[in-house]
């Protein structure tokens, strides 16, 4: 199927600038900001056997599951009992995020704001649970509390109920793989065009038997760890965790002081519809293009990406294919978190633009372990196995989905010392901005 690109025009009222002020992350190898951002420069692997269900008669079982969650650290007034685990993620981030940033609750309570949180699998955890009650049982068993508990709204409705919200959207994205930078990107939007003062967003999966099983069955599991661009690579592990940004205006911030993470000057959407899982290269490319429209910077000012880089041998080559297409022989370093953390579906392109915001401010870029020889139709500088410091201005953040649902992400420094964001924007100095660019079939 065909598609075109197309851009709108700026508006002629002022846009707001939006900043990332709060992260809140749950992650294989760290929860919490500071505990994530050692594992990324680290190069720290969550990867391990599964305990979240039987493996029997599956040949390798490894994923990146986290062992160390205890909901009732996060959860004050919702009995965890009401809460899918991906639902306790999402809560758990959110929390994370507001005192990450410097606020109470009643300080998110007083703005008008969006929660808005990315999925794959929604709650399919519990809906393992429900469907081997029946097959052990019977098609009348039920346990009515899990069964209550599957909406995916959940996802966003439990934060709001967390955080006592009151004037406030609530958004459930459900774009797979890509859905994490879908929220931000309609947090961006509310907040540039002035709908709401503040947002929440970001991403949520859990570990389940579905979605392993059928990546199992596609035959897209490594037997032990996630390997991108490598000659050697087999395939993703599937993990879990969430990603959740507080974002606001840039008045808003320096208002109060808020330590700011990153600014996001744009994003690109896409959807091919080409193929219900093989990536498409030309519309991969349309994306990348449309997100540094949207975004005012030109390809030569991307310092580095952070692919979506599954692993798989298909994926990879499509994706740096059309990463070659946008930047030609000048390609910046591309690097992928799901090396350390796994492909944590929904949450994926929210975790690593937690990972590019705390890249940008204390200036080093994450690895891709596990690396042994770069494949030559991969042909990028991995930053293999050991993070590198570096003076970063603007990093690409691509998220790429079943379907040909695509978003890429730009973020940029902020210099807290002379107040301007590096590098000045060409096309309208980030007053007069585009709402993101979209290419539709």
């Amino acid at each position: 199927m065909s598609a075109a690109t197309h851009g709108t025009t700026p508006r002629t009222a002022p846009r707001h600038r939006v900043v990332i002020t709060g992260l809140g992350v749950v992650t294989s190898i760290g929860t919490g900001v500071d505990a994530f951002a050692e594992g990324l420069r680290a190069g720290r692997s969550g990867a391990q056997p599964i305990s979240a269900f039987d493996t029997t008669g599956f040949a390798h079982a490894n994923a990146c599951e986290i062992t160390d969650f205890d909901p009732g650290q996060w959860l004050r007034d919702t009995p965890a009992e009401e809460l899918g685990r991906a639902a306790q993620f999402a809560v758990a981030g959110s929390r994370m995020a507001v005192a990450d940033a410097g606020l109470t609750e009643d300080d998110v309570r007083a703005r008008r704001t969006l929660v808005s949180v990315g999925t794959t699998d929604g709650e399919s955890r519990d809906l393992d649970h429900l469907t081997a009650l029946q097959v052990a049982g019977g098609p009348d068993r039920l346990d009515a509390t899990v069964a209550r508990r599957v909406w995916p709204g959940r996802l966003s409705a439990g934060i709001v109920r967390e955080l006592g919200l009151e004037d406030v959207e609530t958004v459930t994205v459900p774009t797979a793989c890509a859905a994490g930078n879908y929220a931000v990107g309609s947090g961006y939007d509310a907040i540039s065009s002035g709908d709401v003062e503040m947002a929440l967003c970001g991403g949520a999966d859990a570990l389940c038997r579905k979605t392993f099983t059928g990546f199992y069955r596609l035959g897209t599991i490594a037997p032990d760890v996630c390997r991108p661009f490598d000659t050697g690579r087999q395939g993703i592990l599937t993990g879990e965790g969430a990603g959740i940004l507080l974002m606001e205006s840039l008045p808003s911030a320096l208002a109060r002081g808020a330590r700011i993470y990153a600014e996001v000057l744009g994003y690109g959407l896409s959807c091919d519809a080409s193929h219900p899982v093989a990536p498409d290269r030309d519309s991969i490319a349309r994306c990348i293009t449309a997100a540094h429209r949207n975004a005012g910077i030109q390809a030569h000012e991307v310092d580095f990406i952070s692919a979506h880089g599954t692993g798989t041998r298909a994926n990879d080559v499509t994706e740096v294919g059309a990463i070659r297409q946008v930047f030609g022989d000048r390609m910046p370093r591309t690097v992928s978190i799901k090396s350390m953390i796994g492909h944590t579906m929904g949450a994926a392109s929210a975790l690593a633009a937690a990972a590019c915001s705390l890249a940008l401010r204390e200036g080093f870029i994450p690895p891709t372990i596990n690396h042994r020889t770069t494949d030559p139709e991969c042909a990028v500088d991995c930053v293999p196995n050991q993070a590198v410091e570096a003076r970063l201005r603007v990093v690409q953040n691509n998220g790429l989905a079943f379907g040909g649902n695509n978003a890429v992400l730009m973020l940029g420094h902020w210099d807290q010392d002379t107040a301007h964001p590096l590098p000045a924007r060409p096309l309208d100095g980030g007053v007069n901005r585009p709402r993101a660019a979209t290419e539709r079939s």
